[in-house]
């Protein structure tokens, strides 16, 4: 793929002509929407929810929304530690399988009930009724992960989640998991309580004015700290226009903003952008499902020799450095740096070894330069200068021989669903949210063969073995050589098209004192006017 393309003639040559546009919109001096008051934080985001049920989040941008609202027994705070949260304190078993948790006192739910280890041992096991069929992080991910068991309330303030089998991660996956009001949500159908959420939280729920804005408001006993007495989440689709408003002051916080318009919020008075290097893991994911294998492109990515020698077809430092305006190296596998495998290299960028290992697997150029057909689907507006990501990827595709039609579409009405419900493919793109307090947090994604996030179907007897092993050990030394050995089995065999670790621009208003973590997760608790 000539990337010269992508900055000469095609895709930067808009980027760049996108600061121009921003800088015009921003000429104007009336909007839709006042500089918010001093007592208010306005969050600019380029996706609405899908929902507001507690049990039912798919994105990161709803976990943000919804744990500003709903309280959790422990959280993870931005330097990895998992720290109280509703609960003051825990134990384990001593078989770890049981983790009791003791509530702080006081507490109340939105509806004005107490909560009570009732209400949270509520919550746990709403997620896995298998009349609620919910299918979002918790029940897809942290409970596939953690092999949940039940819930139940031991006393008032005591409450006993029961796993499985022993699980390193557990306490961090159960910090997941937000806590609601039984007496509420008894009440409502799954219908009613996804646009009605009753939360535990330091925010309680005004309204939601969908495609528009999500209002809160601080409750009078919040469980944790927080400054500001309103947040609103505003909707704001294109990327230009969250530049303009933020710059306009009609916003204190954007996410996702764009790398073409850094320089134009630099340049303002009003903002600057906070960069900070991701945790979250781009990929391309190759469908092993028997769904996809009847076509030719998904029967040719069951090939592991395939799935390699697409590896070194896409120049991906060439892609963040042109298309994210962000330098990064390459992933290795599925784990963040500071826990991946310590010799693993990342595949280069090399066309002629792709088309080389292509030949050797039986798939040589026809007199029309096609080796096989393939589609690529992609949501649109989720990610950093996604689309763009998503078309040059398909482009060093068809430079192979590997003619590749790019699919794009709309991320939360058809995507997301789409993904969920692991129909996405052949081959697709997304990002898995990533950490750095454990290289098991980042590998339960393939916990199991049926979990959540296991998007692609993977179902490899060597790596899902690994998992065995580590959990029925505490040898540190065991458990990272199983680590890498599975490391191993991922990046030669496994589903994924290894792209980077996101980096992550926010625009912030200089009127806030307000720093972004780097695993995405928007905390606003600490946010003050400065």
């Amino acid at each position: 793929c000539n990337i010269s393309y992508f900055i000469d003639g095609g895709f930067m040559k808009k980027l760049i002509t996108g600061v121009a546009i921003v800088v015009g919109l921003i000429l104007p001096s009336s909007f839709s929407f006042a500089a918010p008051p001093d007592d208010t934080f306005v969050v600019g985001l380029p996706t609405d929810t899908r929902g507001l049920e507690p049990a039912q989040i798919s994105s990161r941008h709803t976990a943000n929304i919804m744990k500003h609202m709903f309280g959790q027994l422990y959280s993870v705070s931005a330097s990895g530690s998992i720290d109280p949260n509703l609960a003051e304190s825990y134990s384990v078993s001593e078989d770890g399988k049981e983790y009791t948790f003791t509530l702080q006192k006081g507490l109340t739910c939105h509806d004005g009930e107490a909560l009570t280890a009732e209400d949270a041992a509520y919550s746990f096991n709403r997620v896995a009724d298998p009349e609620m069929a919910f299918t979002g992080n918790s029940a897809g991910f942290v409970y596939k992960s953690i092999d949940f068991i039940e819930a139940r309330a031991d006393s008032e303030l005591d409450v006993t989640i029961v796993l499985g089998g022993p699980n390193h991660i557990a306490l961090g996956l159960i910090s997941e998991i937000y806590v609601h009001c039984k007496g509420s949500y008894e009440n409502m159908t799954k219908e009613e309580a996804a646009t009605n959420p009753v939360g535990s939280g330091p925010y309680e729920f005004v309204k939601w004015d969908k495609g528009s804005q999500i209002v809160m408001k601080k409750t009078a006993n919040p469980p944790i700290p927080a400054n500001f007495e309103n947040i609103i989440w505003r909707v704001i689709p294109e990327a230009s226009t969250r530049t303009a408003e933020l710059i306009a002051g009609n916003v204190d916080m954007i996410t996702n903003a764009s790398p073409d318009q850094v320089e134009a919020i630099d340049a303002s008075s009003t903002a600057k952008v906070a960069k900070v290097q991701g945790t979250r893991r781009m990929y391309v994911g190759y469908h092993q499902g028997p769904e996809f294998a009847v076509t030719p492109g998904g029967a040719a990515i069951q090939k592991p020799e395939v799935r390699r020698a697409l590896q070194y077809a896409v120049d991906v430092e060439a892609i963040c450095a042109n298309l994210l305006n962000a330098p990064c190296t390459r992933m290795t596998g599925i784990v963040n740096p500071n826990n991946a495998h310590p010799t693993l290299e990342p595949y280069p960028y090399d066309p002629e070894i792709a088309e080389y290992l292509l030949d050797q697997a039986g798939y040589p150029r026809d007199a029309n330069g096609v080796r096989f057909e393939m589609t690529l689907q992609a949501g649109e507006g989720r990610y950093l200068n996604d689309k763009n990501v998503v078309l040059a990827i398909c482009q060093y595709l068809d430079d192979i021989g590997v003619k590749t039609k790019c699919d794009i579409l709309d991320w939360s009405s058809v995507y997301i669903p789409l993904i969920i419900e692991k129909k996405a493919g052949p081959m697709y793109f997304i990002g898995s949210g990533g950490a750095t307090w454990s290289p098991l947090y980042d590998m339960a994604d393939l916990s199991k063969p049926d979990s959540g996030p296991n998007y692609t179907k993977w179902q490899n007897e060597e790596w899902f073995k690994g998992w065995k092993v580590i959990n029925n050990t505490n040898n540190e030394y065991i458990i990272r050589r199983e680590v890498d050995r599975m490391l191993e089995v991922f990046y030669n065999e496994g589903p994924w098209l290894h792209l980077y670790f996101q980096p992550d621009f926010y625009g912030v208003s200089n009127r806030v004192d307000w720093s972004p973590r780097r695993d995405e997760k928007v905390d606003l608790f600490s946010a003050t006017l400065k």
